[in-house]
């Protein structure tokens, strides 16, 4: 079909079958399309949406314009994380070792942080000399030895989501779930991965700030898994707050590490500690949530977890003794603290200006050609709910250019709420969706394929 009777086709509401979905994803990536009318499919795909076949196809069309990896090979289940970006979400430097240590392989492939998110491969190099670029036959071989590998996506790697997405973000059609939807499953269904455990952040700091949304998304990610014959779970986690007490990228690693040897703030582990569990769970480690979150709690005080991600920080190149002695990471200049105004509960952090803020001091990057100081960031010591005293420290804010802290701390400040009255933390498991229909069920309970 040429391109403007597709165009017309989805503008009109119809459903594209897939062999114009294949079809319109190989001419693009090879140039014979273009961008003019790949924007106006893509506007036409953001108002009238796609169903779930012509969401499954544009995903596999997406993954197959690229390479492929294949760990078939390695008898045992391969399973990955995947979350929808937050502000402090490090939860891929605890449970990809965890897991490993568990008994799943974890072949997982990240990306860097943009606007107020951040990203696992800025984390990761922050530690000194770690490298994220590996070939194949380095990413299998540290995959088989410490049964999980840190690798970042080449040029090779789904190429026509790389193409497409730079489009989507010049057309102001980003906000689509069949195009999210196709962006993140044709790259992690490239990863050869038996399962995957989805975390899509809701509130103000996520992507989706509505849980209408992030629950459509998450089904919709789920059920387009299922279509590829893949074992997906999702869980739907509040992002109001930062997670965890650090937000930037050598302070998360030291926040990481201090939860893999059992010293984790509360939020940080419990959520750590319930993607694990279902990761070992899709991995069939375990047929019972329980039982896999009893494996979590032994990787971790067994010392294994963090063996395990020592032995994969010096497989890629990284000082594993960075991890002992933090005085290796980068490390601010500057410490500048907020206080409490007066007596009282903190009752809001809001977790987009948060990241902003440290993106602002450095730790993140407004445009992708950026460079990021892994050394700066913010560590909160109090979080919603905690009781705070007038002149009490809440946030301590880290940093090496003293010229950006004055918008730094007018936005902290502005973002920081205190309750006279007591307020109850948010709770940071909403929702789960575990099944090819993308049933939605509690956080207490599970369906089971």
């Amino acid at each position: 079909m040429e391109t403007p009777e597709l165009i017309r086709k989805k503008r009109d509401g119809l459903v594209l079958t897939k062999a114009e979905v294949f079809d319109f994803v190989e001419r693009f990536t090879r140039g014979e399309i273009p961008d003019y009318q790949a924007s106006a499919l893509l506007m036409a795909v953001y108002f009238r949406g796609m169903d779930r076949g012509e969401t499954a196809d544009l995903t596999e069309a997406m993954l197959r314009s690229g390479r492929m990896l294949d760990f078939s090979t390695l008898p045992v289940a391969k399973v990955d994380k995947h979350s929808t970006g937050g502000v402090g979400d490090k939860t891929s430097l605890i449970i990809a070792p965890a897991a490993a240590a568990a008994g799943v392989l974890v072949p997982m492939i990240s990306g860097r942080g943009l606007g107020h998110t951040g990203g696992t491969l800025d984390k990761l190099e922050a530690i000194p000399g770690f490298s994220p670029r590996l070939s194949y036959q380095e990413f299998l071989r540290i995959l088989e030895k410490c049964g999980l590998a840190l690798g970042a996506a080449t040029e090779e790697f789904a190429p026509a989501d790389r193409k497409l997405y730079a489009l989507r973000d010049v057309t102001a059609t980003v906000e689509s779930i069949p195009l999210i939807t196709a962006s993140i499953m044709s790259k992690k269904l490239a990863e050869g991965i038996d399962g995957l455990v989805l975390d899509v952040k809701t509130g103000t700091g996520a992507f989706m700030q509505e849980l209408e949304h992030a629950r459509a998304l998450a089904t919709s990610l789920v059920n387009t898994g299922a279509a590829h014959g893949k074992r997906v779970h999702a869980l739907i986690t509040d992002m109001s707050q930062p997670l965890g007490n650090a937000v930037g990228n050598a302070l998360e690693v030291i926040e990481s590490v201090e939860t893999l040897k059992g010293r984790g703030p509360r939020d940080l582990v419990e959520l750590s500690r319930e993607l694990t569990a279902h990761m070992l769970l899709l991995g069939n480690v375990t047929d019972s949530l329980e039982e896999a979150r009893a494996r979590y709690d032994s990787a971790i005080a067994s010392g294994q977890a963090l063996d395990r991600f020592a032995r994969v920080v010096e497989e890629q190149g990284g000082n594993p003794r960075a991890l002992e002695d933090y005085s290796l990471l980068p490390h601010a200049l500057y410490k500048d603290s907020v206080v409490a105004s007066a007596d009282g509960y903190i009752a809001g952090l809001e977790a987009r200006v948060m990241g902003v803020a440290s993106m602002v001091l450095g730790a993140g990057r407004e445009r992708a050609d950026a460079i990021i100081d892994p050394a700066v960031g913010l560590v909160f010591e109090k979080k919603m709910g905690d009781a705070v005293r007038a002149g009490d420290t809440i946030c301590i804010l880290h940093s090496n250019d003293r010229s950006r802290v004055p918008r730094a701390l007018d936005m902290i400040r502005g973002s920081i709420v205190i309750s006279p009255d007591p307020v109850s933390p948010p709770p940071l498991i909403l929702e789960r969706v575990l099944h090819s229909e993308g049933a939605v069920v509690p956080p207490d309970r599970i369906v089971e394929f």
